[in-house]
């Protein structure tokens, strides 16, 4: 099954003045994809996100999720809280109970598991963000480190074993190690099926990880392509990406091109940099 999305129109009202944040959005999103979504300050990208979520509710059009509008009357939302998890910006932010366990386990105070079967995904989704258990279950949440509430957080969505994962720019306020842990645990559980939507200001992670890219300008969607589509200089007009940071690889390679060094200079992709590198240095045929 997947998300489909037809037709989406978001309007915020203040006072008398009316502001179009989304405007005929359709699109679909498949079982098991990462998506990336990226775009000016202001662009709709939140709203699109939330009213993924159910927290808001579109003026017009329709979310379908796995077959069924969650905007429909009849519609369960607590299946949809099963289905769907969001982490937003700062996360760590939302931490108030007394302990790690009763913080993770708090989404899923009506989920009718048993007080065993709470404990085994409390613990599961807390090792799968590199905790122990044992050590840091009692422990109070705002003892921690920064780095170490916002992966508490997120592991209280993961408890949920959510279908679909979305995030609203959850690399902001990490350094490079930590974003890089950070894609490597989202990598790994895409592996899994579970589909990724994220919204990020950091093109580097978005080209590396995600399959395909969403640019949102002034509530339309303005482009829907795969990383490396996205910078081909025979399909994509310059000005159209004005707004969104090529990215540090794809400036490498563009410098590698320009010196004779690679002859392709619109790789976006580390891994694909390195290999053209190698096999190029190395005497091999680049193709």
């Amino acid at each position: 099954m997947s998300i489909e999305i037809n037709k989406l129109s978001y309007t915020y009202t203040f006072g008398k003045e009316r502001i179009s944040a989304l405007s005929d959005i359709t699109l679909s999103i498949g079982d098991g994809e990462f998506v990336g979504i990226m775009g000016p300050t202001g662009c709709g990208k939140s709203t699109f996100l939330q009213i993924l979520a159910g927290l808001l509710e579109p003026e017009t059009g329709k979310v379908i999720l796995d077959g069924d509008d969650i905007n429909a009357p009849s519609y369960n939302r607590a299946l949809l809280r099963k289905k769907v998890g969001m982490v937003f910006q700062y996360p760590e932010y939302q931490l108030f109970e007394t302990t790690v366990e009763k913080d993770v386990a708090f989404g899923l105070r009506h989920s009718g598991l048993s007080s065993s079967e709470i404990k085994e995904r409390v613990q599961w989704a807390l090792e799968v963000m590199g905790f122990s258990f044992e050590k840091i279950g009692h422990c109070s949440p705002l003892s921690l480190s920064g780095g170490e509430k916002r992966r508490v957080a997120i592991a209280g969505v993961l408890a949920t074993k959510p279908k679909y994962l979305i995030f609203d720019e959850p690399l902001a306020g990490l350094d490079a190690y930590a974003r890089q842990d950070f894609m490597k645990l989202v990598t790994s559980l895409n592996k899994e099926n579970m589909t990724i939507i994220m919204v990020s200001h950091n093109t580097d992670y978005l080209f590396e990880y995600a399959s395909r890219i969403l640019i949102f300008e002034e509530g339309h969607l303005l482009m829907d392509r795969s990383p490396e589509e996205l910078f081909a200089e025979e399909t994509v007009e310059e000005p159209i990406l004005l707004p969104i940071c090529p990215g540090g690889v794809r400036r490498v390679a563009g410098h590698l091109h320009q010196e004779g060094i690679l002859p392709h200079g619109n790789l976006v992709k580390y891994q694909d940099l390195l290999d053209h590198l190698v096999l190029h240095l190395g005497g091999g045929e680049d193709r």
